[in-house]
């Protein structure tokens, strides 16, 4: 028979890759010619060497376009063609890729296209406009990005901004109507801050399908509001889940069925703050005293370390406690993940601190049950 880790542990597996399916996959084609930047933007909005996967696999059967998958995030790179040289060739290989991707289910689309362009070079040539021009008609949204402007003093270079302003004149089938103005990393030498990611990515969200924009959410690794807000809904829902598992109350030592509610809800966070599933089981497994639970009820434990619990131990759990209850766990989970992805919690050697997991999720959730125990 399994310890109760093992079971725990192996609950929580199947759950992640419950949520690892329903969030998908966000697919971002990316164009531009050789030396614009297109790998510094895209490691700075999702993180760190995530350009750097490698070739990837073609798109579809005999493709010249690849795609990386990594987490929820799918780049799309025409790799071995040029933007500038081999144009023609880009555009016959991407229109077939995508004809044959409609057909697949909504995460298996290419979504954008982001068009980079380096800010500096004082020119934007008609073989770039037309190249815009014609993934739009292939009906892909496409961002224009200027990459590698610095500010300094709240101002952009002077070549910049005549740049964007020829661009804006053109006409272009561009999100917005204009070019997005970019510096993706510090510049220590000039002083110059990075800026303008936010921007690309909040018009890549007004861009994107619904249908996706959770994994938008998931991938990027900018905008930690937008990943609280999604977590936050996350828990709501799940919470009436829950009043609605209990609705005819059930026996205080029934309450394992709420444990698909509630651990679907803590893999589901998890996959938003970017948490591996191996640190994420070690995290939910210190959290909810499993190990104590013999398999059963791993959430159960949970509720007698609240002052007052004894009230509901032997009785039932109605629709109120289980929804307060599951929202009181949720928003604990939450607080731990998001110090999790700021890199706390763990050891000299990379090892996760389960104790100070264990002990920062119930100072939170104590704090969340107290008015409720009242």
């Amino acid at each position: 028979m399994p310890s109760a880790s093992d079971w725990f542990s192996t609950e929580f597996r199947t759950q992640f890759d419950k949520q690892d399916a329903a969030i998908g996959r966000f697919n971002l084609a990316i164009f531009g010619k050789t030396g614009v930047g297109k790998s510094t933007l895209i490691n700075a909005i999702f993180g760190e060497e995530v350009a750097e996967t490698g070739i990837g696999a073609p798109v579809t059967k005999g493709s010249k376009i690849y795609i990386d998958r990594i987490g929820h995030l799918g780049i799309v790179d025409s790799a071995g063609l040029e933007v500038g040289k081999d144009d023609r060739e880009i555009l016959s290989e991407l229109d077939k890729a995508m004809k044959q991707m409609r057909r697949q289910p909504l995460g298996d689309q290419i979504h954008l296209a982001w068009y980079c362009v380096r800010g500096m070079d004082r020119r934007f040539e008609e073989a770039e406009a037309d190249f815009i021009r014609r993934l739009d008609k292939l009906g892909l949204p496409v961002l224009l990005v200027l990459t590698q402007v610095p500010m300094i003093n709240g101002q952009y270079h002077p070549d910049a901004i005549a740049l964007a302003e020829h661009i804006r004149s053109l006409g272009l089938p561009i999100v917005g109507d204009r070019p997005f103005v970019t510096l993706a990393k510090d510049d220590p030498f000039t002083g110059a801050r990075a800026h303008g990611l936010l921007e690309v990515l909040d018009a890549s969200f007004r861009v994107a399908p619904e249908g996706v924009r959770l994994a938008l959410t998931t991938a990027q690794t900018i905008d930690s509001k937008r990943k609280a807000v999604a977590a936050q809904r996350d828990i709501v829902l799940a919470a009436g889940s829950a009043a609605t598992a209990a609705a005819v109350p059930i026996p205080f030592s029934d309450a394992a069925m709420l444990v698909p509610i509630q651990l679907g809800l803590m893999a589901r966070i998890a996959h938003i703050y970017k948490i591996k599933v191996e640190r994420a089981a070690l995290m939910a497994i210190a959290t909810t005293t499993a190990a104590t639970q013999g398999g059963r009820a791993a959430f159960t434990g949970l509720l007698k370390l609240v002052p007052g619990a004894g009230t509901v131990a032997g009785g039932v759990i109605g629709a109120a406690v289980a929804s307060s209850f599951t929202f009181a766990l949720g928003q604990a989970w939450l607080v731990v993940c998001q110090q999790m992805s700021a890199g706390a919690f763990l050891t000299g050697n990379g090892q996760v601190d389960t104790n100070a997991v264990r002990d920062a999720f119930l100072k939170e959730f104590r704090k969340r049950m107290a008015p409720i125990r009242k």
